[in-house]
């Protein structure tokens, strides 16, 4: 999974990589010829007394070293490159997939575990291309060049290498094989605190006004606790690694001297040329632990990879059409009809929504109305397709909203979500995410319909206003006058209005729907509400009840005719002051 995600990714840098594999390659071949010339240097020049010989074959030395330094610098920079390129096409194409999800399928991984796959698990599989490429690369080169030129040295002490490969590979392949489920559960077990810190900073006002400190307090530090357990566990495993190498090494060293010795003293063996061997033995050595300690990285960055992956996975629910040809662009007709349409999330045993039929029109607001939980909300949710129905049909002019392309149906409508949501920046900033080319006089006239402008104005810098991430700072009425602010720049063909109303006090609301009377007196307008006072004085009101249209029409018709709907005006109003 490892190397075929990485495989996609450096499809576009090859050139890069090969370049990459050249420098290695040549910076080996340079590490390799040194102890061969230095054993030279020994027998030839410094045990004959040639000083010629030394000068010819240490510049040669020196020249090599050059060549060695600028091929390091340069391989070690092509790699970061491309590994921080390779990170930043991983970080775009989960992006691009969160973006094209589902809500449902963002809620089946979660928000915090997407952020840790976007983040941390990225960053793991950039280390690991910096290390493939700087020592994977190199090393069996290393090994193999070493152990032949090892072996031309001196066959017999060559028996040494035989011994010790297979035991560091040995030690390796254990350890190896006990830190992947570490390295995975770890992966999971920073979710989880990632998970709770979130939920801890944005209820932090919930958990100081029913003084839960303490309990949340431990329940991060039992998330923590496990987290710091299990990294330390797998920390331990690899700082293990190096102690029980250096040991394999060091006996190895001895070994090749010790019985290097006898041979120098029988006169079968050159001075240098044991020189040269050493010096093979620890290359061959350092290009198994390269190996090893990539082979360390290999098994996070393999369980990071699967998690990546399985985003990457994912087939959109929600597609596409082939466009919108066939509208009038000009004067659309922008009747909205539910044919028969249910909703059921997977693996639910009844359905949210069944059976919902109704037609709202232009220039006529059409009211949705119900108790809490009855579907009011994911009513409204299907008609961008944020989520989609499993059974009927919702149509857009007489066309299946299924036919559209997502962007150009969701570019006809304007939507003001239930949680007002404001992001990082500037008022200014945020009212043109709705249109991007509104000029400041447009941008006034959207707040002064939104009852907004009055408290823009006293903000610091009015429209230059710092706003902080969800609106932080601002009250609730404030962030939802502005996301009506910013719904009415659209001057879309539909407008979804989702409890729209919900923080304003009835003065305000009621100023609100006056002003907004001249933007969707020709457009399609759905309002989700909880309050009659809201909805009086729509065209249409559909009464929800367990997902259920129990009763449709207006509000002078239902509290004769609906009981649902009368039980919901006495639970908010006296019945005698409606009109």
């Amino acid at each position: 999974m490892l190397f075929r995600l990485m495989r996609s990714l450096l499809s576009e840098h090859r050139a890069a990589v090969w370049a990459i594999l050249v420098l290695q390659m040549l910076q080996t071949a340079a590490n390799l010829m040194l102890p061969t010339l230095n054993a030279s240097i020994i027998d030839d020049g410094i045990l004959t007394g040639r000083s010629d010989v030394i000068l010819e074959l240490g510049a040669w030395m020196a020249a090599l070293s050059v060549v060695q330094a600028g091929a390091a610098l340069g391989a070690g920079y092509l790699a970061a490159v491309v590994a921080m390129k390779l990170g930043h096409g991983l970080r775009r194409s989960l992006f691009a997939q969160v973006q094209a999800m589902s809500s449902q399928e963002v809620n089946g991984f979660g928000a915090p575990s997407l952020v840790t796959r976007a983040t941390n698990d990225v960053q793991q599989i950039q280390t690991f291309a910096v290390l493939v490429f700087t020592m994977l690369a190199a090393a069996p080169v290393m090994g193999i060049g070493g152990i032949v030129l090892a072996v031309q040295q001196d066959a017999a002490l060559s028996a040494v290498v035989i011994v010790v490969v297979p035991l560091l590979v040995l030690i390796m392949a254990l350890i190896v094989r006990r830190l992947i489920p570490l390295y995975r559960q770890g992966q999971t077990l920073i979710d989880g605190v990632t998970r709770i810190l979130r939920e801890q900073i944005i209820g932090a006002g919930v958990i100081r006004a029913f003084v839960r400190q303490d309990h949340e307090a431990a329940r991060f530090a039992e998330a923590n606790r496990k987290l710091t357990g299990n990294n330390l566990e797998s920390a331990l495993l690899v700082a293990g690694m190096l102690p029980l190498i250096m040991i394999v090494v060091n006996l190895s060293s001895v070994a090749v001297v010790w019985f290097g010795g006898h041979l120098i003293q029988a006169g079968n063996m050159q001075v240098g040329a044991l020189s040269a061997f050493i010096a093979y033995i620890l290359q061959i050595l350092l290009a198994i632990m390269m190996a090893m300690y990539v082979f360390m990285t290999a098994p996070r960055a393999a369980v990071c990879a699967e998690r990546i992956q399985e985003v990457l996975d994912v087939q959109p629910a929600i597609a596409g059409g082939v466009g919108a040809a066939g509208l009038d662009a000009a004067g659309p007709d922008t009747t909205v009809e539910f044919r028969n349409v249910t909703f059921a999330y997977p693996g639910a045993e009844t359905p949210v929504l069944a059976g919902i039929s109704f037609t709202a029109r232009p220039g006529s607001i059409t009211a949705i109305i119900g108790s809490t939980g009855s579907g009011k909300s994911t009513l409204l949710n299907l008609l961008p397709r944020f989520v989609d129905a499993v059974d009927g049909v919702i149509t857009l002019g007489g066309r299946d909203i299924r036919t559209f392309g997502l962007n150009d149906l969701r570019e006809r409508m304007a939507v003001v979500p239930q949680r007002a949501y404001l992001f990082s920046g500037t008022v200014a900033g945020n009212l043109r995410m709705a249109a991007p080319d509104a000029t400041e006089e447009e941008l006034w006239q959207a707040l002064r319909r939104a009852q907004a402008d009055e408290f823009v104005r006293k903000l610091p810098n009015g429209l230059n206003a710092a706003i902080g991430q969800g609106g932080a700072g601002l009250s609730g009425g404030q962030r939802q006058r502005l996301c009506i602010a910013r719904a009415i720049l659209r001057k879309a063909q539909l407008f979804l209005l989702d409890d729209s109303f919900s923080a304003l006090d009835y003065a305000t609301e009621a100023s609100v729907r006056h002003a907004l009377a001249p933007v969707l007196e020709k457009a399609t307008t759905i309002v989700v509400a909880e309050r009659i006072a809201s909805i009086m004085d729509a065209g249409q009101i559909v009464v929800l009840d367990g997902g259920r249209i129990v009763a449709q029409g207006t509000h002078a018709e239902l509290l004769k005719t609906s009981r649902t709907y009368r039980e919901i005006a006495e639970s908010q109003l006296e019945l005698n002051r409606l009109p």
